[in-house]
Order: C-alpha cells, then sequence, then structure tokens
C-alpha cells in the first residue's frame, strides 16, 4: 500500500527503491571468477535477493560499470542496487570490465579480452555457482557510460545469451570521441583503424536486430555529452522498426543521473522476465 501510494505522488522508481532500500536484506557476495581467455582472475560482485533458495532459478541482470571504475562501483554509490534484487526477486551480477576495456576483444592487445569474458566465462560462472534462469530469457544487461556501450554491444553481438539490454548514457557511437578514455588503446587510433572505429560502435551494430532480437531500454540526459550520439541511436532504430523504450530527461553524466535511472532499467528488465 505504501508503494502504491509512492507511486501515485509521482516518486520516481529510482527514488522509490531508496526509499525501500533498508526493508530488505539482500545479500551481496564478492567473488573471484577466472578467465581463461586472459588467463587472471577477475572479480564481481553479486547480489542474491534475500529469498534466495537453490531450489528455485532465478532471472540473472549484468550491471556494467564506466570507465575508470569497476566492480564495486554500483553498490557503494547506488544503494538500491541491492534493493532491487529483493523488489523484483532476481540475481544482479556486477562484472569488472577493468578501467578501460570497452568490453572489447581488443583487435591489438590480446591480453584484453572483456567481450569473451562477460559474455561467457562470466555468464557460465554465475550459472554453475548460483541458481540460475540458463537461457537468454533469463539473462539482460544493462550498464553505464562505458558500460552502456558494453552493455548493448554485447547483446547484439550475443543475442543467444541475453534477451534483454539497456543502456544509461551510453558511449553508443564512438567514432565522435578518437581522443578519449583510452578507446584508441583498445582498438587501435582512429587515424589508422578507422574500421575498428565503425565496426565497433553500436550505432552501426543495428543490422544484427530483428523485431524480435531483442527487448530494449536505451536512457540519456539532454545535458550529457553522449545525448546527440544516443538520440542518433534511437532515430536508427525507429528507422529500422526496431522496438525499443527511449528515455530523456534533464540531466548530465553524473551519478545523480544514474542513481535515479537505474531503478527503471531494472523495472523495465523485471518486467521482461515476467513475460
Amino acid at each position: 500500500m505504501i508503494i502504491n501510494s509512492l507511486f501515485k505522488k509521482g516518486v520516481s522508481v529510482g527514488l522509490l527503491i531508496l526509499l525501500v532500500a533498508g526493508a530488505f536484506g539482500a545479500t551481496v557476495d564478492t567473488v573471484t571468477t577466472f578467465s581463461g581467455s586472459m588467463k587472471k582472475d577477475i572479480k564481481a560482485v553479486v547480489v542474491k535477493p534475500a529469498s534466495y533458495d537453490k531450489s528455485k532459478s532465478y532471472p540473472v541482470v549484468y550491471l556494467l560499470h564506466g570507465y575508470s571504475d569497476n566492480y564495486a562501483g554500483w553498490v557503494k554509490k547506488v544503494k538500491g542496487v541491492s534493493a532491487a534484487a529483493d523488489l523484483y526477486n532476481m540475481i544482479i551480477v556486477c562484472p569488472d570490465g577493468n578501467f578501460s576495456s570497452w568490453y572489447f576483444d581488443s583487435p591489438i592487445d590480446s591480453s584484453w579480452k572483456y567481450e569473451t569474458y562477460v559474455s561467457k566465462e562470466l555468464v557460465s560462472w554465475v550459472d554453475d555457482h548460483y541458481s540460475t534462469i540458463k537461457n537468454r530469457t533469463g539473462r539482460a544487461i544493462t550498464g553505464l557510460s562505458m558500460g552502456g556501450h558494453g552493455a548493448l554491444y554485447l547483446a547484439f553481438r550475443h543475442q543467444d545469451v541475453f534477451g534483454a539490454a539497456g543502456s544509461m548514457s551510453g558511449g553508443v557511437d564512438l567514432r565522435p570521441f578518437p581522443l578519449n578514455w583510452d578507446i584508441a588503446k583498445r582498438i587501435g587510433s582512429y587515424k589508422d583503424h578507422p574500421e575498428q572505429w565503425e565496426q565497433n560502435s553500436v550505432i552501426n551494430l543495428t543490422h544484427l536486430l530483428t523485431k524480435e532480437s531483442l527487448a530494449l531500454i536505451i536512457d540519456c540526459g539532454t545535458s550529457d555529452f553522449f545525448y546527440v550520439v544516443n538520440v542518433n541511436l534511437h532515430e536508427k532504430l525507429l528507422e529500422r522498426n526496431i522496438p525499443h523504450d527511449f528515455i530523456s530527461r534533464p540531466g548530465a553524466h553524473n551519478w545523480e543521473y544514474w542513481d535515479n535511472s537505474v531503478g527503471y532499467q531494472l523495472l523495465f528488465m523485471s518486467r521482461y522476465f515476467k513475460r
């Protein structure tokens, strides 16, 4: 009754999650996984709902961090992430994408294979160690900034793994930013390897989608430096008749915006899982 009342009063989903955060008891595990492709241990956070029962199977949302952050960023900076696991009875996994992987398998540095790690190795590890729904209907992926790019990039390219995908302030077109955020360290300079920038920008991967490919939600604030490229992606999806939710509202590239955004993203994923 209290939750319904808050909805009627116009309280945002993000704020609502924070308001009820203290009422639940999700378990936050910090785990060590292994990447065979990179031959190293990598940490992750796994949030289990308080109701977690090994005899049941739970959907999983993979929540990716941004440039310069790590696996712990989401749970340290947004209390509502842990509460959402309880609210929606889901497992939330926060991978480590390293400081600046952009979630690529780097074509110029074989020691950076974060596409393989997140989409294959980590998913397999989580399915082996937790009671999950082990198919795309029980898996979703989203993230912020670098992680917003990564979530759509991985989902577009691995539709057999993920059934839903989202992005918050995502760098969905890399080409306007040839000197920023170590992207050139992962795929080469734009001047010398323009084809890598073309092939690895999310906006150029929409040909991989059909109407039934993925449930999609894309969110970006109007004062964000990625706003124009997100609008461009939205318009391209409209041209291709690809169903998606697109959210645009006042806001910048910061935690205040993502604190609110993630509530809508996780609600969207929960609704997908229930379909």
